[in-house]
């Protein structure tokens, strides 16, 4: 494992380096992954490299790489952002951007170990996110993770020639808690 910084069972989520920019930039500018992503425009290496050299300016986000355990491939990557300290509540967002790891549970995992990072380490209350509705893999994932549907932003993105609707999620807690039976851990 090359800088782990929370170790799952098949993946492992590390930071950022500048050797990860062209992986990035191949997944997102694919049509079939950008599709499920709120990203319009192209990316080229100068906007990712400067992307990557601000990601651990701000400690109100953290931006990891998802990886394989067992030949430490990056597969992906994994957010909290919008951190609010008073309301104790974060954006979360993931990408499986290598279409070989689709439907193989990685992402799953990824938002477990991140939600258990959110609450046990920054002491959040609620993790959100936002979601295509067509995207029916990310939905089964965070529904696995605990996510609930809590909301519904009818025709909100077009996308491929027509409008979607954007499914908000959110998952408390102590939902958290009571799913994985874990204690307070202080």
């Amino acid at each position: 494992m090359q800088n782990p910084f929370i170790v799952g069972d098949r993946i492992y989520l590390r930071t950022l380096e500048m050797e990860d920019i062209d992986s990035f930039i191949l997944w997102l500018n694919d049509q079939e992954v950008r599709q499920y992503l709120a990203r319009m425009s192209p990316l080229n290496s100068i906007r990712e490299k400067e992307f990557v050299e601000n990601l651990y300016k701000d400690d109100q986000e953290i931006v990891l790489g998802i990886v394989l355990k067992e030949n430490d491939q990056l597969i992906g990557n994994i957010a909290i952002t919008h951190v609010s300290i008073p309301h104790r509540h974060a954006s979360l967002g993931i990408f499986i951007g290598d279409k070989t790891c689709w439907s193989k549970g990685y992402g799953t995992e990824a938002l477990k170990l991140m939600l258990g990072h959110g609450f046990d380490q920054l002491n959040l209350h609620r993790i959100f996110l936002s979601v295509l509705s067509f995207n029916a893999r990310a939905i089964s994932a965070y529904e696995k993770a605990g996510f609930k549907r809590e909301g519904v932003l009818r025709e909100h993105m077009y996308k491929n020639g027509e409008y979607h609707d954007v499914y908000y999620m959110g998952i408390l807690e102590d939902e958290w808690r009571e799913q994985n039976d874990t204690g307070r851990d202080l």
